[in-house]
């Protein structure tokens, strides 16, 4: 039966680029929903930027544009991450929109009349210079518990003890330096604690969708149930909703509150109700039969495990108690991470999606090595540079590929092209389809990673019986071959190929571009496939055409590379923002002799450097500078390092810091790269201030 469903995926903030956590999730949800489509499923894919809140609000200040000029730089970026990773969503749109205002403003006074809303006077932090009431993360001072300085006003990182902003010693705003004091507002809530959300919320979480699935993971229900009460007399941990935010902030108005605006986190979910609702104007389509709570559309979201709680708890609570369709299931996944390091752009030990596309990395090899990473639970996944090399060569080449490649040679050379089978071909179409059901139904249930497993296995089976038949052999004798040697040739290239169709078949959600390719290419089809496709016997090809390259274990270098220092036009780069001392103390420079340096095998771009900072050890720093020094030339010298950098894992080895150089385009001398060079007098450990 034909299924109608709506899919989003969480909405990135507007305030920068992607990065390689957003791809995974695209990625996840890009998979699922070509899946579904491969089965005839009516599937409306919509995404949008999350495009209100202080930090935009204070960038775009910083900047001296304005919010909605920030929002669309950064919209602007979108399309070079979707189109590069062939995420292909069937709307984009943003949260600063006329729709997702009226749907915000609709649902609020729909629960005001309802008797959720509620107004009480709160005191919180206001910075006296800046003007404006502190958020939780514009707030630092001393941890209540530990002691230690420049913590957020939330959560210690140190010891992570959890607490009030009012809580802090010696609190200072982040935007001013200034002593924050207490100031009283006026704030609306949402009332979570009310017992019929409660109850509604512990029917919802632990309820099933309508093909009788449960609605939220295991671990996901665990979660909501610490928060909810796990008994029918447990006790609600829920508190009240604060929804509201005084000006200045960048949001949507509260109707009949002038100076109040909403929270930005109760109009950036609607943002996917009003990237839907963009969508239906554009395709004509009728938006509130769509979403009509007593219809047949399914609502899924894909999200990260960071943002459970509002979509687990506020959304669907939201949504219920203003009248409007709850989400049917919500998908939530892990974090990635790098080499068994979490991410951090300032320890740099991320993956910029954009340099992967600009160094010429395909996207199907990214798609494929995440797919075969991912399953239906709340796990992390890590990328390991090793691991991704081994499973795209391995598989995508050295099974699925080669199969084609090897087989189409013969058809092509022997037969013209003309596909044909000796014998029964009814056990073989039968293994076929058995087979993609199972692959479908597995990348219905997200179990991605168990899916790729068996389409390997059934590309070692083709591989195997291609192996066993040894049609070379054949081959070799093939102009004085009787008619029957010569069928038995074509039978075992046929089959071979049939059965790389039905992987291609199999594959299709996860590597797209790829299998239309085959599709349009080789098997000479005028349509994307579908799933029913895979036990269909194919009976032509046309000649045989390089799909896919193998990974170079030198572009993982040169991804996973430290940053060079930066080149800039002539005339010097734009000063960064201002940073205060406490910012800069947290940098610790030294003073290092350089005791060896040698090159590093298979990169282009990196040396790796033996350094000494007197600490009763030597360190290794991997360095972007091979294109200005020669080895033996830096032997000896005295440089610059950021000392307290998280060490690195990289391909090669770890990286136990970073070297610091200058770089000007404007130089043709030394390749316009220098390293940092202290006076003469220095000594190795000295500290830089």
């Amino acid at each position: 039966m034909s299924r109608t469903i709506f899919v989003t995926t969480a909405l990135p903030y507007a305030n920068g680029s992607f990065h390689i956590g957003h791809i995974m999730e695209y990625i996840q949800a890009d998979i699922w929903v070509r899946s579904m489509r491969m089965s005839g499923h009516t599937v409306h894919f919509v995404g949008a930027d999350d495009a209100h809140g202080a930090p935009i609000m204070l960038k775009a200040e910083a900047e001296g544009i304005t919010p909605d000029q920030l929002v669309e730089r950064i919209a602007s970026e979108r399309p070079r991450y979707l189109n590069g990773f062939h995420i292909k969503f069937d709307h984009w749109y943003r949260t600063n929109s006329p729709e997702n205002k009226e749907l915000s403003q609709n649902i609020y006074k729909e629960l005001k009349a309802a008797g959720f809303i509620e107004t009480r006077t709160i005191e919180q932090f206001y910075d006296p210079v800046k003007g404006m009431f502190l958020p939780d993360r514009y707030i630092k001072g001393e941890c209540p518990s530990c002691k230690a300085k420049d913590q957020y006003g939330d959560s210690c990182e140190v010891c992570s003890s959890v607490y009030s902003p009012t809580d802090l010693i010696n609190p200072y705003s982040t935007l001013t330096n200034a002593t924050p004091v207490m100031r009283s507002s006026e704030h609306f809530f949402f009332r979570l604690s009310d017992p019929k959300c409660v109850a509604f919320l512990k029917e919802w979480t632990n309820g099933v969708d309508r093909h009788g699935n449960p609605r939220l993971q295991s671990e996901v229900l665990g979660k909501t149930r610490e928060w909810l009460g796990k008994g029918e007399d447990g006790e609600s941990n829920l508190n009240d909703w604060d929804i509201s935010r005084d000006e200045p902030y960048f949001g949507t108005p509260i109707p009949d509150a002038p100076g109040k605006y909403f929270y930005v986190w109760l109009d950036a979910p609607v943002g996917y109700l009003a990237s839907l609702k963009s969508y239906c104007a554009v395709k004509g389509m009728d938006f509130d039969a769509l979403m009509d709570p007593n219809g047949d559309t399914e609502q899924v979201h894909f999200i990260g495990k960071d943002i459970v709680y509002f979509h687990a708890l506020f959304w669907p609570a939201m949504l219920k108690f203003s009248g409007r369709k709850t989400p049917d299931s919500l998908n939530v996944h892990g974090f990635i991470t790098v080499s068994g390091e979490k991410m951090s752009k300032s320890r740099g030990t991320g993956i910029s999606p954009l340099r992967y596309l600009e160094i010429g990395m395909d996207a199907e090899w990214m798609r494929y090595y995440i797919a075969a990473k991912l399953n239906s639970h709340v796990e992390d996944m890590d990328f390991n540079p090793d691991d991704f090399i081994a499973r795209v060569n391995s598989d995508l080449v050295g099974k699925y590929v080669n199969i084609a490649s090897r087989a189409a040679s013969f058809i092509s050379k022997h037969f013209d092209g003309q596909l044909a089978y000796v014998g029964d071909t009814a056990e073989m179409q039968q293994n076929f389809t058995d087979t993609a059901n199972t692959i479908r139904a597995d990348l219905e249930r997200r179990e991605y990673g168990r899916a790729v497993r068996q389409i390997m296995a059934l590309a070692d089976q083709i591989n195997q019986a291609f192996d066993n038949a040894k049609p070379w052999l054949l081959a070799k004798g093939i102009a004085d071959a009787s008619a029957e040697q010569k069928a038995e040739l074509q039978d075992i290239c046929s089959r071979a190929l049939a059965g790389f169709k039905a992987l291609s078949v199999m594959l299709s959600p996860i590597l797209p571009q790829l299998s239309q390719k085959v599709a349009s290419e080789l098997f000479e089809m005028d349509r994307d496939f579908v799933w029913t496709d895979a036990a269909e016997l194919p009976t032509r090809i046309a000649a045989f055409k390089h799909l896919l390259q193998r990974v170079e274990p030198a572009k993982l270098d040169e991804l996973l590379a430290p940053p060079e220092a930066p080149v800039v036009e002539p005339g010097g780069e734009v000063i960064a923002d201002t940073i205060d001392i406490k910012d800069f103390g947290k940098v610790d420079l030294r003073v290092a002799k350089i005791v060896n340096c040698t090159e590093v095998e298979g990169s282009d771009k990196l040396l790796c450097l033996t350094l000494d900072l007197d600490e009763g050890r030597h360190r290794q720093i991997f360095s972007g500078i091979k294109s200005a020094y020669k080895p033996e030339d830096l032997i000896g010298k005295l440089t610059v390092v950021v000392a307290n950098l998280a060490p690195r894992k990289m391909r090669f080895g770890v990286s136990e810091g970073m070297v610091l150089a200058a770089s000007h385009n404007d130089s043709k001398v030394n390749n316009g790269l220098f390293i940092l060079e202290p006076h003469s007098g220095a000594t190795p450990g000295m500290r830089i201030s």
